[in-house]
């Protein structure tokens, strides 16, 4: 039997508080995790209305009456964390593109007071766009009409959240609305209410959560459970929501009540940095190394000498130095040795390919900070992110196009390359030279924002590393680095 409200009847409607950009598993496992618990206590009291951002079909959902099993597996504090929560926080998933005046009704409802998103870093982008009665194709060209709406119901203001993994991504968005604002003459009293009566919270989300469990394990849960469940996800014990906000955003958001690590404060720097740096940036930069090393998941790199001697090497000798100097060194190197028990989860089967979405745009917003705080620091190369360079541009190299989609190869079997950068690596590798391949790729300013071969030592370094990759092997390099260790 399929999990619906008749196998697990629902005891209470909530009222529909937010509105909430993405379906994805990080939100639902995180986000509308911590409604939900909140939901149960008595707290929050108040649903989610779901706008899927990508094409597709809304049966799962429908199907299941929007229901979905949590399963949390992991280590607390020392102590064993096995817990399987049906999340009852949605009340309907709608699709903007497809039914944009269910969309638009969406902000005349006076106690919808919060706006959750996960748009992904490329989501979150301003594009020009003529914005009128259809759909707009952008994230924020949908927020900017939906907010008008709202405007010319005179209604009050909302709690916007973006959780995209941007350093400052509130004040973002909140310029991306502004902008469509004034650019499509929307009006001077709307662009005033959008920066007075609205908070664009900068926030942060931290949880591991690989999502729908791999086959064998399925069939485990859907016997112990006793129903099937197509939206099921799998997440870590450890979480963390860091919004940053005052008394008013902390008000609304009453969820933080009941979850000691949903955090509302004025300042979330700390967190975020080590969170972007200690986590994110390594998970990126590993994530095609391990790939093309021949480790499906996160923890079997962990349970390998070689790598786990070379992920603790380049958190905590290249990245935890090259964090900003007000995060405290001790800090940080308990934050990066956290990270490394979260990885090695025996629990999760965490796909190093699946961190690869969007690699490049990972690459720019989650590493380049630390590459250049590195050489205003030590000024010489990082040389195991060096090595992590060769292997994001030697993954990029696809061999195969087919339905506008490409593929790499790697032991001998095909892989997505699922980028927006996927046509430009396939054109610039038809020199097949990496020595080439590696100048260009590196001195191209519109995908890094500036030349990278400005970099003292930085070219030759990656060039070296690719060229000795493609006749030895990316483990055997890795593994060449570590012997000088």
């Amino acid at each position: 039997m399929i999990l619906n409200k008749e196998l697990h009847p629902i005891t209470k409607n909530n009222p529909e508080k937010v509105l909430q950009f993405g379906t994805g598993v990080l939100l639902r496992g995180l986000c509308d995790y911590a409604i939900d618990k909140a939901n149960k206590k008595g707290v929050f009291n108040g649903s989610v209305v779901v706008v899927k951002s990508t094409p597709g079909s809304l049966s799962d959902f429908n199907d299941q009456d929007n229901l979905y099993t949590v399963c949390v597996r992991g280590l607390d504090n020392g102590k064993i964390i096995e817990e399987n929560i049906i999340n009852e926080s949605i009340s309907r998933v709608i699709s903007a593109a497809s039914d944009w005046d269910a969309f638009l009704e969406t902000a005349e409802n006076p106690q919808m007071n919060v706006v959750i998103s996960n748009t992904t870093e490329v989501g979150l982008q301003y594009h020009e766009e003529n914005l009128g009665a259809t759909c707009p194709s952008s994230f924020p060209g949908k927020l900017t009409l939906w907010l008008k709406k709202r405007f010319d119901s005179g209604l009050s203001g909302v709690v916007i959240i973006p959780t995209e993994l941007v350093v400052d991504n509130g004040m973002l968005l909140k310029s991306f609305v502004i902008k469509h604002a004034q650019r499509n003459q929307l009006g001077g009293d709307f662009v005033e209410w959008i920066e007075n009566e609205n908070d664009f919270c900068n926030s942060l989300v931290d949880r591991i959560v690989p999502g729908k469990p791999e086959a064998n394990e399925l069939e485990e849960l859907k016997t112990s459970l006793g129903y099937e469940d197509n939206l099921i996800l799998k997440c870590e014990a450890y979480k963390l929501w860091a919004i940053e906000g005052g008394d008013r955003v902390k008000d609304i958001l009453s969820f933080e009540e009941v979850d000691k690590n949903i955090v509302v404060a004025k300042d979330i720097t700390q967190y975020r940095e080590l969170k972007l740096r200690m986590l994110n940036a390594p998970h990126t930069l590993m994530s095609g190394l391990a790939f093309l090393s021949g480790f499906e998941h996160v923890k079997d790199a962990l349970n390998d000498g070689l790598m786990e001697k070379f992920m603790t090497i380049l958190m905590l000798t290249e990245m935890a130095p090259a964090l900003p100097a007000n995060i405290d060194a001790k800090l940080a190197q308990r934050y990066g040795r956290e990270v490394m028990d979260r990885f090695r989860n025996p629990y999760l089967n965490h796909k190093w390919h699946s961190i690869t979405l969007q690699y490049s745009m990972k690459m720019k917003n989650r590493v380049m900070p630390l590459l250049y705080k590195y050489y205003e620091i030590f000024e010489t190369v990082p040389q195991y992110l060096a090595r992590c360079f060769a292997a994001y541009l030697l993954f990029m190299k696809s061999v195969e196009q087919k339905d506008g989609k490409f593929y790499g190869e790697s032991h001998g079997e095909k892989y997505l390359i699922n980028d927006d950068q996927a046509p430009y690596f396939h054109e610039l590798w038809t020199c097949d030279d990496p020595v080439k391949v590696t100048k260009l790729a590196l001195s191209n300013e519109e995908l890094w924002g500036t030349d990278l071969t400005q970099l003292n030592g930085l070219e030759s370094n990656v060039a070296i590393h690719l060229s000795n990759m493609q006749m030895a092997g990316v483990r055997e390099v890795a593994a060449a680095l570590n012997v000088y260790a």
